[in-house]
């Protein structure tokens, strides 16, 4: 049986645009996509702490090193920016592997730098 488990997460982002005239999504510094070990076009849900709004939406890469968090087309909706968010990224792991699995939990500041990895 497969279930669906925490992969990576993306903690106290902080949102620093708003794009409703874009396609749909969330843009996210390369860096940090790539330390959480999110794919570029992978799926994920947002919590925002701000207002309480739960969203799904899919992840393009932003400027490396630029701390860009951008909600793009109807995401925008869901937040301004300031507001502080979480990004989550689940997979479907096989039961008997549940235990060796270890989300990517970045950690990041108000200026969305990474100041922690666990």
């Amino acid at each position: 049986m497969l279930r669906c488990i925490l992969r990576a997460k993306i903690h106290m982002a902080t949102v620093t645009e708003s794009n409703l005239s874009y396609e749909g999504s969330i843009t996210i510094d390369e860096e940090i996509l790539k330390k959480s070990g999110i794919l570029p076009y992978e799926r994920v849900t947002i919590g925002n702490l701000n207002n309480g709004e739960r969203f799904e939406t899919y992840a393009i890469p932003g400027r490396k090193g630029s701390g860009e968090i951008c909600l793009n087309g109807p995401t925008a909706r869901k937040g301004v920016v300031g507001d502080k968010i979480i990004i989550f990224s689940y997979g479907y792991i096989e039961e008997s592997r549940i235990k060796s699995v270890k989300p990517e939990i970045i950690y990041l500041d108000s200026d969305n730098r990474i100041v922690n990895i666990k």
